[in-house]
C-alpha cells in the first residue's frame, strides 16, 4: 500500500517507530530495544514490512501488539504535529540562526545558547537507558519554553540551560550572573516554569539550572529548591538520587507531557500567569 509514513516517537535512533496511513492513523510500530514490530492492521503487514525495512536489523519479532497500557493508548492517538517527543535539544534556536537576525553578536549568543542546550540535551537523552524520559522546547504559554523536561525515577525536573562562557556564574534567589554580563532572572523564571509544570502534569515539578561550561559556580546558600546541574556530574548525580516514582507513573507522565494541549489548555495555565518583564 502506497502512502505509509515511518513516523519517530521519541529521540533519534531510541524511540519507537510508528507506521501511520495517510490520515495519520496508526497501523503498526517497531520498538528498536525490544526490535519487534507490533502490527495492528494484518491486513497491511507486507506493506508495513516493505516500510520498516531500511530500519530493521538482526532477527524482528513480527505479532499483534502487547494489551496497550493507558499511555500506549494516548500515544496512538495523538496527532503528530502535536507530539512534542520528536523535538531536538535547542530545536527553537536552531529556526532563529536559519530565519532570525543577521547581527554577528547576536547569533554568536544564539549559538551559544544552541551549543549548551545540544549538550545537555544529549547528556539528558543517554539518560534512556536507566529509566528516564526527555522532552525538549516545551512551550509555556505567556512564560516562554522549558529547555528540558526530564521525566524518570528521581522525579520530575523542569531544566533551564545557561552557557557558563568559561567564567564565573553566580546563582542568587532572584538573578543569576555569568561573567561581568548582566544578570539574568533565571531562578526566578525557572521557579515560575516549574509551577507551571507541576499545575499542567498534576505533580511535583523540580526547577533546575544548568551550567554548561562555567569554570566556577557559587550558589547562594539560600537557594534551596532550585537544583543546579553542571556537567559533567549532572546526569550521575540524578540517577543516584533516591527513587520517587515507578516507571508505569514515568510512562504515564511522559505520555501526558509529550502532548502539546496538556500545555496549551487554559484551565493549565496557574492564576496570573503572564510574560514576566525581563525574562
Amino acid at each position: 500500500m502506497r502512502g505509509l509514513k515511518v513516523l519517530p516517537s521519541g529521540r533519534p535512533g531510541r524511540g519507537r517507530l510508528y507506521v501511520n496511513l495517510p490520515d495519520g492513523q496508526a497501523v503498526a510500530w517497531y520498538d528498536r530495544q525490544a526490535n519487534r514490530i507490533s502490527v495492528l492492521a494484518d491486513d497491511h503487514r507486507e506493506a508495513i514490512l516493505a516500510v520498516l525495512r531500511p530500519y530493521l536489523s538482526g532477527t524482528v519479532s513480527i505479532g499483534p501488539p502487547p494489551v496497550p497500557t493507558a499511555s500506549d493508548l494516548r500515544r496512538l492517538a495523538l496527532p503528530p504535529d502535536a507530539d512534542l517527543a520528536p523535538n531536538r535539544p535547542g530545536e527553537t534556536l536552531l529556526g532563529e540562526l536559519e530565519h532570525g537576525p543577521a547581527g554577528t553578536r547576536v547569533r554568536h549568543r544564539l549559538r551559544q545558547d544552541l551549543t549548551a542546550q545540544q549538550r545537555m540535551g544529549d547528556a539528558f537523552d543517554a539518560l534512556e537507558p536507566e529509566g528516564w524520559r526527555t522532552l525538549h522546547c516545551v512551550p509555556l504559554p505567556g512564560l516562554g519554553r522549558i529547555d528540558h523536561l526530564l521525566i524518570g525515577p528521581a522525579g520530575i525536573f523542569c531544566v533551564r540551560t545557561i552557557p557558563g562562557r568559561r567564567q564565573r556564574a553566580v546563582i542568587g534567589d532572584l538573578l543569576l550572573t555569568v561573567g561581568r554580563a548582566e544578570p539574568r532572572p533565571d531562578p526566578r523564571w525557572i521557579r515560575r516554569a516549574a509551577a507551571f509544570a507541576t499545575a499542567a502534569l498534576a505533580a511535583k515539578v523540580t526547577p533546575a539550572l544548568a551550567l554548561v561550561d562555567a569554570s566556577r559556580v557559587e550558589t547562594a546558600p539560600t537557594v534551596r529548591d532550585i537544583r543546579i546541574l553542571q556537567p559533567p556530574t549532572a546526569t550521575p548525580n540524578l540517577v543516584a538520587s533516591p527513587t520517587t516514582l515507578k516507571p508505569p507513573e514515568v510512562e504515564t507522565l511522559f505520555a501526558r507531557a509529550r502532548d502539546t494541549t496538556t500545555w496549551l489548555t487554559p484551565t493549565n495555565r496557574p492564576g496570573g500567569y503572564s510574560s514576566p518583564a525581563g525574562v
